[in-house]
């Protein structure tokens, strides 16, 4: 499997190449040259299968030979050793819950599948490895908590001032070591634009090995097929596929999804739930793609204003626009809407959404009102302990800390400010 640059000025590379690299040195994402058509076999037999052999049939042809058999089934089965609930919560609507990893977020599939699959590719590198990373929430934590302690690889996360929650914060700031946290005066978009510049200033890249961790990085974005696959094997209507709705920021997992599904995932529709962040429903709405800043939201991780990853979901339907209609909704939720969804939700059901899930059970729910014969998933994508300043207010009870929680609440958050300025980014990096 080679990789090609969807601005298409750069050679084709490997698997191993894509992922050192992160982003082709004409800037542009990388993207598979085919995408794999998975068996029938495979996919009406999965109830049968472990999450392990799933993941190995799924992944294996993106990974090529770059990585042998024996150590990709190693790197798998310690990337996805805790679990994928699947819980039902009204009649038509289930929550996937993708919070029981390390961090309590999503992420943690594609952080510890990337940061496995760099260690094993820079051992014997004699120049180390700096993973520069732009978060607007889980993605740091789960970075961090990848790469910690992995030998010849420094992380240098960079996340927005006061828009992430205490625990996020806590996640990407306490561990020191090969961690380094740069807390920006600015928006998500800010640190994002600030990483792009540094991949693309080519005296920085002379002196440093410069790679990413964000869902541009074929490695983090690739395994998040993954939760399609868990939440399929345990649906049990095999005649009706569930429709899959996913709350959206920066679309990597979103569009990992509709790569499953493309390779013979059944699914009945996809749904991007969005906040106030609302770029693809608007383009959906209207054909016209303009990005916008970004707008704070109690859903930060999804506070994006021009998604990097929107550009693989176009290639996977070869710009069709009417091809993605077909496939893909999307609606965007207030805030309003998702502290009264958060409330709602837990005072009829006893479920706990956080502000992500509650955006994705909201744009679900709208979607079954108006399709009342389907079914649906939303992901729910992070612990609402994530969001207790949030949460807690709304449902008027205290949310029992996890004890991955409990271990950092109480630690010293180790941060280096700096303003959004691309300038102070690069005198840090190679000082």
């Amino acid at each position: 499997m080679l990789y090609y640059s969807l601005n298409h000025q750069s050679q084709k590379v490997s698997f191993k190449e894509a992922t050192i690299l992160g982003q082709a040195p004409d800037k542009g994402l990388y993207f598979p040259e085919f995408i794999p058509a998975l068996s029938k076999d495979f996919i009406s037999n999965i109830s049968s299968l472990t999450k392990e052999e799933i993941a190995i049939e799924v992944i294996q042809p993106y990974v090529g030979g770059t990585i042998p058999i024996e150590q990709l089934t190693k790197i798998i089965a310690e990337t996805i050793n805790f679990d994928f609930p699947l819980v039902q919560i009204t009649d038509n609507i289930f929550s996937l819950e993708l919070f029981h990893g390390p961090t309590l977020a999503f992420k943690d599939v594609g952080a510890r599948f990337m940061s496995r699959c760099v260690g094993y590719f820079v051992q014997n590198n004699n120049k180390p490895i700096t993973v520069l990373v732009a978060t607007s929430g889980d993605t740091g934590g789960a970075v961090a908590s990848g790469f910690y302690n992995v030998d010849g690889v420094n992380v240098v996360i960079l996340y927005p001032s006061g828009k992430v929650s205490s625990v996020q914060e806590l996640q990407l700031t306490t561990l020191g070591n090969n961690i380094a946290a740069l807390e920006v005066n600015g928006t998500f978009d800010d640190c994002q634009q600030m990483v792009k510049e540094a991949f693309t200033d080519i005296d920085l890249n002379k002196k440093l090995f410069l790679t990413s961790a964000n869902s541009i990085n074929v490695a983090r974005w690739l395994p998040q097929q993954f939760y399609y696959f868990f939440a399929y094997q345990k649906w049990i209507d095999r005649n009706n596929p569930p429709v899959f709705c996913v709350p959206s920021g920066n679309f990597g997992n979103i569009c990992a999804g509709l790569l499953a599904h493309h390779s013979g995932l059944p699914a009945e529709h996809f749904i991007a739930a969005c906040n106030a962040n609302k770029v693809v429903p608007e383009y959906l709405s209207n054909g016209h793609y303009q990005p916008q800043k970004a707008i704070s939201t109690l859903s930060n991780a999804m506070d994006v204003g021009n998604p990097s990853n929107f550009v693989r979901i176009l290639e996977i339907f070869d710009k069709k626009f009417n091809s993605l209609k077909k496939v893909l909704s999307s609606y965007s939720i207030s805030d309003e809407e998702t502290k009264s969804a958060i409330g709602e939700v837990y005072s009829k059901y006893r479920y706990l959404l956080d502000p992500h899930g509650a955006v994705g059970f909201l744009s679900l729910q709208k979607y079954l009102d108006d399709h009342p014969s389907q079914k649906g998933i939303f992901l729910e994508t992070a612990h609402p302990v994530k969001f207790y300043d949030v949460v807690e207010p709304i449902i008027n009870e205290k949310i029992s800390l996890p004890d991955s929680v409990k271990s950092i609440m109480n630690s010293k958050k180790q941060s280096i400010k700096l303003n959004a300025d691309y300038g102070q980014l690069k005198n840090y990096l190679l000082q």
